[in-house]
């Protein structure tokens, strides 16, 4: 189910889930995952330090989705009552593109629960939906199984290897391209 007005953040509802926008009252949460090693090792952000980088974090994602650059939903579990990660598009929000690029992380004691692959249902259904995207795409380190896993569990074809396409961490990093495609969904 899907709260879609322009400009409003849309709120995305599953079995187990709830994605909504981020406020600052995430904060702390959102320190939590984004201050843990594991957490962070695949993303391209630094490991957070303090409670006021995951604020100005919270603030900029919002910035990107009021500019319709990005957007990035805060994952809510409904039974444990608690925000669990968060997820989104970091690009394809304009209309006249056709592709999108996904990128998300949850909590370490999250992990191997379904609950991000149920969030990327919601947001799949979404981008090809209400944003009329013909293509997502997803960019995932070599090394990181999970989200291989996760992604190929969710139909994504596998199209290659980008060469020193990342830049997380002070260095250049091999990146796996996957793509999913509108009819692939159908």
């Amino acid at each position: 189910m899907v709260n879609n007005k322009d400009n409003e953040f849309p709120i995305l509802r599953t079995e187990r889930l709830i994605l909504r926008k981020l406020t600052e009252e995430d904060a702390s949460s959102l320190f939590k995952y984004w201050s843990d090693n594991e957490v962070t090792r695949y993303m391209n952000i630094n490991t957070f330090t303090n409670t006021c980088e995951a604020r100005n974090m919270i603030n900029l994602l919002n910035i990107l989705f009021e500019k319709k650059q990005a957007i990035r939903w805060g994952i809510y579990s409904k039974t444990l009552e608690c925000l669990i990660g968060t997820c989104g598009y970091n690009s394809g929000l304009k209309q006249e593109e056709y592709i999108g690029e996904i990128g998300y992380e949850l909590g370490s004691h999250y992990w191997g629960k379904g609950f991000m692959a149920e969030a990327l249902n919601a947001i799949l259904d979404y981008g090809f939906k209400d944003l009329n995207l013909n293509r997502i795409e997803a960019y995932v380190m070599l090394e990181n199984e999970k989200s291989i896993n996760l992604l190929e569990k969710l139909y994504f074809q596998k199209e290659g290897i980008l060469r020193e396409h990342g830049c997380y961490k002070n260095g250049f990093w091999d990146e796996y391209i996957f793509s999913l495609l509108k009819r692939d969904r159908s």
